[in-house]
């Protein structure tokens, strides 16, 4: 089961630009929870402890909000950056129950090296799945040991952890695995670098 943190939150009755910059200038971050059988839950949240649940756990982060008590079991739907500092300036958070099924972005990292002589391309950077909200990975990896140029692997051909279901098309390209390209300009060899130089 996905390893998740409990953060005390504070709920918020104020709202308009001034308000979240002031929660910001105060090391907060404004946030909502967003929920289809319930009314929706407007809080605030330490930025640095939040900060490190998103740094830990990557897009798909579960986190648990405590809000007056009340606890509120969290995924992150969206967030919103400053471009120029990076901080988080706001987060929407989906309102999730343990059990419940969700489709999910998952990245895609490559392991291994392909044959001596190809050039490996990356066509996608995530594969849309279906999962356990709580059993969600990081990321899923896929080994290009030793493939040579011609090969392609598509979405249909990835072997998913166990309690994933592709929900992306199949034949979504997801590596290709093409000849290294020549340089346009070929080296001079040293037969055509001493000519050059009795030619000045």
């Amino acid at each position: 089961m996905a390893q998740y943190l409990t953060l005390t939150a504070t709920p918020r009755d104020e709202f308009g630009k001034g308000f979240a910059r002031r929660l910001r200038t105060a090391g907060r971050i404004p946030g909502v929870v967003y929920s289809g059988t319930t009314e929706n839950v407007h809080f605030s949240v330490d930025r640095i402890q939040f900060t490190a649940v998103i740094r830990n756990q990557g897009v798909n982060a579960i986190v648990e909000l405590d809000i007056d008590g009340e606890k509120h079991l969290t995924m992150v739907k969206h967030i919103d950056q400053n471009v120029l500092t990076l901080n988080i300036d706001h987060v929407d958070l989906l309102a999730i129950t343990r059990g419940e099924r969700v489709e999910v972005d998952v990245p895609v990292i490559h392991e291994g090296d392909v044959f001596p002589g190809a050039m490996l391309v990356q066509e996608l950077d995530a594969l849309r799945v279906e999962a356990d909200v709580l059993e969600i990975p990081e990321e899923i990896t896929v080994s290009v040991e030793g493939l040579e140029a011609g090969t392609a692997i598509h979405a249909g051909d990835i072997t998913l952890p166990e309690g994933l279901t592709l929900v992306d098309d199949a034949e979504l390209l997801v590596f290709n695995v093409s000849f290294e390209e020549d340089s346009d300009v070929p080296e001079e060899t040293e037969d055509e670098e001493a000519s050059a130089e009795n030619q000045e």
